[in-house]
């Protein structure tokens, strides 16, 4: 069974299409995060590492331009009917949380955020679509969101290629590994910021 997989996604992942999928994919997730783009980029990255295809430096500039592509959708779409958007959201619930939260950080710190959220899931549409909805500069938000696309892109390659340097021979236990490395940094994210919330009342 897994030889089957193994041998259906190598056929895949060396033909020009998987570039495609991948852009689609990348801009898809960055105004509607259904299926997270990271786990695409990072099984391709094992792949670049294992078997040479597809080409890793492909996979990072492909990625980019996909998330940067869907980040400024989000953007669009937030300032043109951000308000409604965010009128919709119950008070209290965690997307209302988010985006209050992001707004908060946007008035202090500007687009510094942008890079931030792009790698907290769920962050970077709530990021993107508030930067639009407060009429956060264009500008500024592309300068922003390029650095925030391009490094993400590096970095989600580059876990799925150290995980496919590691099992040269063993492509899936290379994207297991990825994945976990990706899923451990999450964690430890959330971790750090749950703590810090439980300090905050203490401190202030």
């Amino acid at each position: 069974m897994n030889d089957a997989i193994l041998q259906a996604v190598e056929g895949f992942v060396t033909t020009p299409w998987v570039y495609v999928v991948l852009f689609g994919i990348a801009a898809f997730d960055g105004f509607f995060p259904v299926v997270p783009s990271e786990t695409l980029v990072i099984t391709l990255g094992v792949f670049a590492a294992s078997t040479g295809d597809p080409h890793l430096f492909l996979v990072v500039l492909v990625a980019a331009l996909g998330a940067f592509t869907g980040d400024h959708i989000s953007y669009a779409i937030g300032r043109k009917s951000g308000s409604r958007i965010l009128a919709r959201l119950k008070p209290g619930s965690r997307s209302r949380g988010a985006y209050e939260r992001v707004g908060k950080v946007l008035d202090e710190r500007g687009g510094l955020v942008l890079v931030v959220a792009r790698y907290i899931p769920g962050g970077r549409t709530a990021a993107t679509l508030t930067t639009g909805a407060t009429g956060f500069p264009r500008r500024s938000f592309t300068r922003y969101d390029a650095v925030a696309a391009s490094t993400w892109a590096l970095y989600s390659a580059c876990l799925g290629y150290l995980g496919g340097a590691a099992f040269e021979d063993e492509p899936l236990l290379g994207v297991a590994l990825g994945l976990g490395l990706a899923f451990s940094i999450t964690v430890l994210h959330e971790a750090v910021r749950y703590v810090r919330r439980r300090r905050a009342p203490q401190g202030a």
